[in-house]
């Protein structure tokens, strides 16, 4: 059954195990999509979507407050592109990707999961997998859609695995493959690479073999918000050319600092990105928010994003030597590969001789509460026992970060 909105293709599917019409729910496979105004005409007098020919209601007071933002020569009262290919062209550029048909993007990362779900998981009767600790959402996700999920945990003890394929957090794919084995409905594998909140990338070792794996039919997600901290060779995107069985996501809110736009984005081969776009809201990224992304992959943004992504790095290893200075007392050394905008520590008990998730919580609790530091308490998590994470701050951030945490250690 061909996709409809996407020319027939000659070229033979690799892995040649995996057919995505038989991942895709039927009822998804022959929906028909909501087809906009904007969809066939986009310039001339405009009267066929029933917007406001008067324009906007924000007051000339309003506007006078606003001074010259660029946001008062939108015409706002227009719905946006439904397609916004030049953001993607611009993504597609970045990220070395072949076209814009390989790009979709969604409000956040997080309408690209819920999307996922609803067009590959058959509410009540298939599942996902995933691989503790990891991002919370995709569990939200999965009970907000009635799917079920598999846990199958990262390896929780050693050492942090610099990468590597064993060490702490690293993916068991063996363990993962056994889950396959055993349960069938399995249609998505979520990877968090670098994982949040372990910090620790996941070679492309590793995520070639679960796309390899004949027994898996269903898709790999590989969830790269924070990717730019790491080198960009750990990146699955340059698996995407041969792999129709892949899906990475990536966000604008780590690396680029545009956490209020919401603009997430996934890179897929083009039957994917296709059923993406056909079973979206029909203008689900706003005019306010293609303007901010747009501008920020500009060849100027883009080179103003890796000279602050050099001062995170730096900061985040003059954080870890501070950090350090305080294990007398009771910091641990941190754990993970810190591959990401963050740290985590663990909280040892005054002696320093077990990890401590009572004194933990005090620590966190008091951190904000009395000393106006807010850190994330993540002691509850898998192979996280009395970990805060961290993340790295400004300079002037981290330093009232270590002050105030050495105070409250000496106090509790």
């Amino acid at each position: 059954m061909p996709i409809l909105g996407l020319p027939p293709s000659q070229l033979p599917v690799k892995p040649s195990h995996f057919d995505i019409e038989q991942v895709i729910r039927p009822n998804i496979l022959t929906l028909q999509p909501y087809r906009c105004a904007r969809d066939d005409y986009k310039e001339g007098i405009l009267l066929d979507a029933n917007e406001n020919a008067l324009g906007h209601s924000i007051s000339a007071q309003e506007n006078d407050a606003l001074g010259e933002d660029p946001m008062l020569v939108m015409d706002l009262h227009r719905y946006p592109d439904p397609s916004h290919d030049p953001i993607k062209e611009r993504i597609a550029a970045l990220r070395g990707v072949e076209g814009v048909d390989r790009v979709f993007l969604g409000v956040g990362s997080d309408e690209v999961i819920d999307l996922l779900m609803r067009v590959c998981v058959a509410p009540g009767k298939e599942k996902i997998l995933i691989t503790p600790p990891t991002y919370g959402m995709y569990a939200v996700c999965a009970q907000v859609n009635d799917v079920g999920v598999v846990k199958c945990p990262l390896e929780l003890t050693g050492q942090a695995g610099e990468g590597g394929v064993k060490g702490r957090f690293s993916l068991k794919v063996d363990e993962v493959k056994k889950a396959v084995d055993a349960d069938p409905s399995i249609k998505l594998i979520f990877l968090c690479s670098p994982g949040n909140p372990t910090g620790t990338k996941i070679p492309l070792e590793s995520v070639k073999a679960l796309l390899d794996y004949e027994k898996f039919k269903g898709i790999v997600v590989v969830d790269e918000a924070y990717i730019d901290y790491t080198d960009q060779a750990s990146s699955a995107v340059s698996l995407v050319k041969d792999y129709a069985n892949l899906c990475v996501m990536q966000t604008l809110s780590k690396s680029f600092g545009l956490a209020a736009i919401r603009l997430g984005i996934a890179i897929a081969q083009p039957p994917l990105i296709q059923i993406l776009t056909n079973t979206k809201a029909p203008y689900n990224i706003s005019t306010p928010t293609a303007h901010l992304a747009l501008s920020a992959l500009s060849p100027a943004s883009l080179a103003t994003m890796r000279s602050k992504i050099a001062t995170t790095l730096t900061s985040r290893a003059a954080l870890l030597k501070s950090l350090a200075s305080l294990a007398h007392l009771g910091l641990g050394s941190c754990i993970g590969s810190n591959d990401a905008n963050f740290v985590m520590i663990p909280l040892l008990s005054k002696d320093g001789a077990r990890l401590d998730n009572v004194r933990s919580q005090k620590v966190y609790k008091a951190l904000a509460e009395d000393n106006g530091v807010v850190v994330r308490f993540r002691g509850n998590e898998p192979g996280c026992e009395a970990c805060l994470r961290i993340t790295i701050g400004s300079e002037e951030e981290n330093a009232v970060v270590v002050r105030k945490l050495e105070v409250v250690l000496r106090e509790l």
